[in-house]
């Protein structure tokens, strides 16, 4: 006994009575712990291990828990959660909780610092691409207005499409410094808040 197998649990719901016999409930809850999973999670293996009639020892499952939160509720744990962008669900108990939030929410402003310079510096390589492609649709338009072939009306619309095209272009002209300014800002602003951190990252 005392087997756990770790990838099948993963599961939750696809355990064998095999596998319910023999896991060691005590490390299973220790490794949920560990993992910052709520304790609402041991339902799922009731779940799983009651289609064979069997019951996971609940005591033992708890008591693991308990002893893997302690690993996963400190401080640096959370500044990397936060860090992830991931959600903090309250896991923790209420003596470490304060350090562990006060980590987490540190981590999670960096992590925001950071979205917000790739999200600029992604809008700015966007509107690069949207107008060299106006640039080319543009050209193309110049020298499709040329074919004699073309009747008066198309020849009007290429010119309203050139137009708009061009007018779009002058938008994107206009808009693209705007956001490099932000981006030198935002950078700054990470810059500056990665210098006080006491985490590593």
């Amino acid at each position: 006994m005392g087997l756990v197998v770790l990838g099948a649990l993963s599961g939750c719901t696809s355990m064998s009575a095999n596998e319910c016999m023999a896991t060691d409930w005590r490390t299973v809850g220790y490794e949920d712990g560990v993992s910052g999973y709520s304790g609402d999670r041991v339902g799922k293996y009731r779940k799983a291990c009651g289609k064979h009639g069997i019951t996971p020892d609940l005591g033992q499952y708890q008591a693991g828990r308990e002893q893997g939160l302690k690993e996963f509720c400190r401080p640096m744990n959370g500044f990397r959660l936060g860090e992830s962008g991931r959600g903090y669900y309250g896991v923790c108990p209420a003596s470490l909780d304060g350090p562990f939030v006060e980590a987490y929410e540190s981590g999670r402003r960096l992590y925001s610092l950071r979205e917000r310079v790739a999200d600029t510096a992604d809008e700015i390589e966007s509107l690069k691409s949207e107008s060299d492609r106006l640039d080319a649709s543009i050209a193309s338009a110049a020298t499709r207005i040329l074919d004699s072939s073309l009747t008066t009306e198309q020849k009007a619309q290429l010119l309203i499409d050139t137009k708009n095209m061009a007018e779009r272009k002058g938008e994107i002209r206009e808009r693209i410094p705007r956001l490099e300014a932000d981006l030198q800002m935002h950078q700054r602003e990470l810059d500056d808040y990665r210098s006080t951190l006491s985490y590593a990252e």
